[in-house]
């Protein structure tokens, strides 16, 4: 069988659209970044492979707080953060279907009618001829094979950017429960604040009956009256305030859950979590999970494939285009064997002068490829100082906590000393101001010292990307 010249010539150009397509551009290899041998705070780690794929978990379980998990697993469902994050990559995701659509033909079919009349023209005479009605249907199809791999690198860089995009959805799910955490304690710390502060009212209302019943036996004076009801007013005006910033926290955590604030109430509770346990070493592998690095790698993926995109544009483009259908002046002739029509052939462009702009693309593309190297590595950076910052705070709060545990006792202690020799007349009454106004900034300390150790204990699992879980067996947490 003869093929017509043109068919010849589209299947030698469709066979090496297939077979010989060439991919230009820079093949992509991840940077190194430079990382520690241990960190400073806990010793030794070990080498670790990528791990973002590990299952996190429920994280905030490890405070052992029922009321937290409860709050905690409602970010994922509710919260309107999350919710834009998640719709934001399914835009990433339907990117991606759309320029994977360029490996692909197009197809399109056309039909219509019209009736015209044209103009004759024989020599100086010009005589209009009768008019003409056309019927069209035809398919026309019309395919760009991707000869230069820009196809192929426009699709690799929105796969990246998906996949950066997965990675800001755990982001933003693991800030929204960092917060959430963070704003619970800090509720249940001023809950504390406000029994201490009840506590203290009740205390220094006895003084000032003590103080009363002095004066009115006629040995204490009126100053020491006043003072004590100075005493007393100052406190009941702190407990009153502590009411003000926990209605801010609570109004906080509704919106992380997705509430309105009048719609949310968080009863009162004992502050009774414990801070948990590190695990030892802590491994490389929990600081190659954090989200932001993920997604800082794979935006630096997406940058070196559009350095291809921009490569491609040197080169020539080709498309393969045919048309077939039927064309006849009346309705019965129209969908006949001699009313059919046909066409096909290919199309080769390329650009002979731009001016520089296809260079000066290039350029962009390289340049931000280096711009997401550098950001890549400043976020491991990052990475490694909130890890150190929040070891060392746990570590020194740690230490500060138990001072302050004893300074608690011994100002318990120097309280009730002093009240007994105010009793025996001993010593003024401004000696036992200053003994209970110790004691109080004593205690509030030390119930603000277990707030920040826990909220430092929220930031370092922030910080290690979620958690520690599915760890290897040496690596467990105490």
């Amino acid at each position: 069988m003869n093929l017509h010249p043109n068919f010849r010539v589209v299947a030698l150009l469709t066979g090496a659209g297939l077979l010989g397509g060439c991919m230009v551009g820079p093949k992509y290899d991840k940077p190194p970044v430079t990382t520690p041998a241990a960190y400073k705070e806990t010793g030794d780690w070990k080498i670790a492979q990528p791990r973002d794929g590990i299952n996190r978990g429920p994280w905030w379980e490890i405070f052992g707080d029922a009321q937290l998990n409860t709050l905690a697993q409602q970010v994922d469902v509710s919260n309107q953060n999350v919710r834009v994050a998640e719709a934001k990559l399914r835009q990433a995701e339907a990117l991606v279907e759309q320029s994977r659509a360029g490996f692909f033909p197009t197809l399109t079919g056309n039909t219509g009618a019209t009736r015209s009349r044209t103009p004759s023209v024989s020599g100086a005479s010009t005589a209009s001829s009768a008019p003409a009605n056309v019927y069209n249907l035809s398919l026309n199809a019309s395919w760009a094979p991707d000869l230069w791999g820009s196809v192929r690198s426009t699709v690799d860089v929105n796969v990246a950017n998906a996949q950066a995009g997965v990675a800001n959805v755990a982001g933003v799910r693991l800030l929204a429960q960092s917060q959430l955490a963070i704003n619970f304690f800090q509720l249940r710390v001023l809950d504390s604040q406000r029994r201490l502060l009840e506590t203290t009212v009740a205390a220094y209302q006895k003084s000032l009956e003590l103080t009363r019943n002095r004066y009115n036996a006629g040995v204490a004076a009126r100053a020491e009256v006043v003072l004590a009801e100075t005493q007393l007013r100052s406190t009941q005006a702190q407990l009153i305030d502590v009411g003000v910033q926990r209605a801010q926290f609570e109004h906080a955590i509704a919106i992380l859950i997705g509430k309105p604030p009048a719609d949310f109430l968080l009863e009162a509770a004992t502050l009774t979590v414990a801070i948990p346990s590190l695990p030892p070493g802590l491994p490389s592998e929990l600081l190659e999970r954090r989200p932001d690095i993920a997604a800082a790698e794979r935006q630096m993926a997406a940058a070196n494939a559009q350095i291809g995109v921009a490569q491609a544009a040197y080169f020539p483009s080709l498309t393969l285009s045919g048309v077939f259908g039927f064309r006849a002046n009346s309705p019965p002739n129209w969908l006949t064997s001699p009313s059919r029509l046909w066409s096909v052939g290919p199309a080769l462009a390329e650009t002979l002068f731009d001016g520089g702009s296809r260079r000066a693309v290039k350029k962009q593309a390289e340049a931000a490829y280096d711009a997401n190297v550098a950001t890549y590595r400043q976020t491991v950076l990052n990475a490694f100082k909130e890890v150190e910052d929040n070891l060392s705070a746990l570590r020194i709060l740690e230490a500060e906590a138990k001072t302050q545990d004893e300074a608690v006792q011994s100002s318990k202690l120097s309280t009730q000393l002093t009240l007994n020799q105010y009793k025996a007349g001993t010593v003024n009454y401004l000696s036992v101001v200053i003994v209970q106004a110790t004691q109080l900034n004593n205690e509030a300390t030390a119930v603000k010292l277990l707030g920040q150790r826990l909220v430092a204990a929220v930031t370092l699992v922030q910080a290690l990307g979620g958690g520690w879980n599915g760890l290897s067996a040496g690596a467990a947490p105490r």
